[in-house]
Formats: structure tokens, C-alpha cells, sequence
């Protein structure tokens, strides 16, 4: 069977599977979302193939790397595609398209399979998340979820969600929450490609007539930056905010955060880069308290003395249209009240 000519990105969803044929590594760092990775050649073997290849020439690396794609290829055969039927038609990419995926789609040709390769391969791909984000970005209708600490933004936005609205939800796909202490436990953010290949991934799916819902984030989340064009689209976008009471907030803060209190010293660490703002004498009064598990006092002078002062100056500076805003009354952050907010705010969207 010959091989067709490669396919485009916009091709991809005309196949059963898409497969990653990079190593396990590169896999990690980002890739098209829905892939599976079977490497030709695991992180071990990569590096071995590329020092011989600087070493003793493109001959030897190719000699002595072919037989690792071959039993690679020969293990993929016999374990991960043991039990696919004929009819099977799977898409196959590397980083260029070249050599490993095109070693895959050789042996699943020769299979019976109509197995193709992705033109340009993941850097193809790449460059289509780029492109996405220039095209889509400034058509996109946005409404801007705003709110100081602890107003409960991200679960309005999922009431929202539930509700049918569109959503694009920022802290999950950066697997951050913001702030200062908004790391998910257990949890590494992804890389900065990865996340901006999920941003993609929601705004292709987008309908561009439709309110798209967005929190009103920085331009970082934890060590991630958001995508230029989002954050120009963002600062031009009505805001509507969530003007909860302080005691309000620290209840649901205290809720929302409860799982810090697991690992004190850690949380105490934490609190550390605040010095220079805030004084050690402060920093040390907080960290005692992270120490001790005593949350309450904790969230609410990090509220009074670190977020709170910085979040109006913040949002105006942030969003042109922040005088503009509608604002929400919220006087309790409980189930029920965060299903009203979402009502309100899509009736003043």
C-alpha cells in the first residue's frame, strides 16, 4: 500500500486515533490534545541516538537507532495495537514528521492499516495553536468575571458551565488558582505550551456570537503567561463583578483553602516572598499562624493587608472598562448563593 500525502491539522479529526511518536519526555512538555504516545525511541534511547549522531556521524546513529525503533515498533505491534480491527485509521506525528513517524506509519501501512503522518508534526501543530490564538482571540465576545480574593469567581464560572454558558476557565487549564498560595497540591502546573494548547482546545469548540466567560486573571497565572492576544481581548471587555462582604469571603477562603493546613511548614514557606512587602515582623506573624494551622486569623490579614488594597488599583489599571462595571451584591458565598450569582451574571451579560 502506498503512502498518501501527509495531512494538515485540520484534517485531524477524520482519524480513529492520533498517536505521539515522540519520546515520553516530549510527550510531557506538550502535545495535541487526545494523542497517545507511543515512542519509537524512549528519553534514554533519544539521547543515545543524538550523542551518536554528534559523535560518529548520521550512519552509526541511524544503525544503531533503527534497531531500537524496530523493537520498539515490534513491542506497539504485539501490546498496544494487538486487539485493533483493520478498518483502523490512525494519524501519526512526531516533532518534524520525519523519521520516527514516518518509521510508524511505514511498519502500520505494511500491517494493512491506513495509517497516515501529520505534515510538519508537532511543530505544524505549534504554529496552528499561534495562529489559533491571533485569529480567534479578538473576535471573541468576552465578559469578565471579576472579584476581589475569595469571591468564589471560579465557582460562579462553573455554575455558569452548568448552566450552559460558555466558559473558559483559565486556573483549571494552568492547574493554578492565581495567587499566592493557589498552587493545586500534588499538582505541577503544565508547561507554557501545553497550557496554551488547552486554551486553544476551548476556543475552538467556541461559538464567536456567543458571551464567553473569563475570569478576571493577571497576565500570570503561578509561572504561566496568558496568551498576548487573550490578555489585549480581555483588557477591552466589559467586566462584571462579584462584591462580596469580607466575612464572606474569609468563610468561603477557609473552605476553598482548608487542605493548606496538611502541610504547615510548607504553607509557612510559602509566605516567605512577602517580606519585602509587608515587613518581616508581619511575615513572621503569619507564618506563625501557618505553623500552627490557625487559617482564620491567617486569610484574614493576608486579605486586609495584601489583597485587598492592591485588587481595585489592580482591576483599573487591568480593564479599560472597569468603571463601566456591573457589580453583583453577594452577602454569603454558600452553594445556593453562588447558583444566584450565576444567574445574575448572565442577566447583566
Amino acid at each position: 500500500m502506498s503512502a498518501p500525502p501527509p495531512v494538515r491539522v485540520a484534517d485531524l479529526p477524520a482519524f480513529d486515533t492520533l498517536i505521539d511518536a515522540r519520546s515520553p519526555a516530549e510527550f510531557a512538555l506538550d502535545h495535541i490534545p487526545g494523542a497517545i504516545n507511543c515512542p519509537v525511541l524512549d528519553d534514554e534511547e533519544r539521547r543515545i541516538v543524538g550523542t551518536l549522531y554528534k559523535q560518529a556521524g548520521a550512519f552509526e546513529a541511524r544503525r544503531v537507532g533503527g534497531a531500537m525503533v524496530a523493537a520498539n515498533l515490534a513491542r506497539h505491534l504485539r501490546e498496544r495495537f494487538a486487539d485493533t480491527p483493520q478498518s483502523w485509521k490512525p494519524l501519526v506525528y512526531c516533532w518534524r514528521g520525519g523519521l520516527r513517524s514516518g518509521s510508524m506509519v511505514t511498519w502500520l501501512r505494511l500491517v494493512g492499516w491506513d495509517a497516515q503522518q501529520l505534515a510538519g508534526g508537532y511543530k505544524s501543530y505549534r504554529h496552528h495553536v499561534l495562529a489559533q490564538l491571533e485569529a480567534l482571540c479578538p473576535q471573541l465576545v468576552l465578559r469578565i468575571v471579576c472579584g476581589a480574593t475569595g469571591s468564589a469567581k471560579t465557582r460562579v464560572l462553573q455554575a455558569l458551565a452548568a448552566r450552559g454558558a460558555q466558559v473558559l476557565d483559565l486556573e483549571h487549564c494552568a492547574s493554578h488558582k492565581g495567587s499566592l498560595l493557589g498552587a493545586w497540591p500534588g499538582v505541577e502546573q503544565p508547561s507554557q505550551k501545553q497550557f496554551e494548547s488547552r486554551i486553544v482546545q476551548v476556543l475552538g469548540a467556541v461559538d464567536l456570537s456567543r458571551p464567553l466567560f473569563v475570569e478576571g486573571e493577571s497576565a500570570r497565572i503561578g509561572r504561566l503567561a496568558l496568551p498576548l492576544p487573550l490578555v489585549a481581548r480581555m483588557r477591552s471587555s466589559p467586566c462584571i463583578e462579584i462584591d462580596a462582604g469580607r466575612d464572606a469571603r474569609l468563610a468561603y477562603l477557609l473552605r476553598d483553602y482548608a487542605y493548606l493546613g496538611d502541610d504547615r511548614e510548607a504553607l509557612a514557606a510559602k509566605l516567605a516572598p512577602l517580606k519585602e512587602l509587608q515587613g518581616k515582623e508581619a511575615v513572621a506573624r503569619w507564618q506563625g499562624w501557618a505553623r500552627s494551622g490557625a487559617l482564620a486569623p491567617l486569610f484574614a490579614e493576608l486579605m486586609a493587608h495584601h489583597y485587598d488594597p492592591h485588587y481595585a488599583r489592580s482591576q483599573e489599571r487591568h480593564f479599560h472598562l472597569w468603571p463601566q462595571r456591573r457589580s453583583l451584591q453577594a452577602h454569603d458565598l454558600s452553594d445556593e448563593s453562588i447558583g444566584r450569582l450565576a444567574d445574575a451574571v448572565l442577566a447583566a451579560a
